[in-house]
């Protein structure tokens, strides 16, 4: 090998090393996104009520417009049995956020308070879960 070619080979590896770092620190340095899920569970009033579930859920989908839902999800119970399984909620709404400033925007969202005001005399009870964990 010429020592010209170890030369530049020497300054590509200290190079390559630098580069590393940076990226590495930077990285490093950037805060660490959070998904943030929220999921309620609804139980009406009339437990059966063909209609009032339609209702609920149409209120439900007028609701995913607010803008910093990141995904919607409208649901009923699976027809699965295990002990472990909760199946007593007539319709669940998960919604998937960036993080929880977009949550706490969508809890004041207009559209949010209409979707209260409009529906909330369907369901006796609400029970809601929020999760954080690791973007992927």
């Amino acid at each position: 090998m010429k020592n010209s070619s170890r030369r530049q080979f020497v300054k590509n590896v200290a190079l390559a090393t630098a580069g590393t770092a940076a990226v590495t620190q930077t990285a490093e340095a950037a805060p660490k996104k959070e998904l943030f899920i929220h999921h309620v569970y609804f139980w009406l009033k009339n437990p059966g009520n063909e209609a009032d579930t339609a209702k609920l859920i149409e209120g439900l989908n007028a609701l995913a417009k607010v803008p910093t839902i990141r995904m919607a999800h409208i649901g009923k119970p699976a027809a699965t049995n295990r002990s472990v399984i909760e199946k007593g909620y007539a319709v669940s709404w998960m919604l998937f956020f960036d993080n929880i400033e977009e949550e706490e925007i969508y809890q004041k969202h207009p559209i949010h308070l209409k979707f209260v005001e409009d529906y909330s005399h369907l369901w006796e009870k609400v029970i809601v879960y929020d999760s954080v964990g690791p973007k992927r």
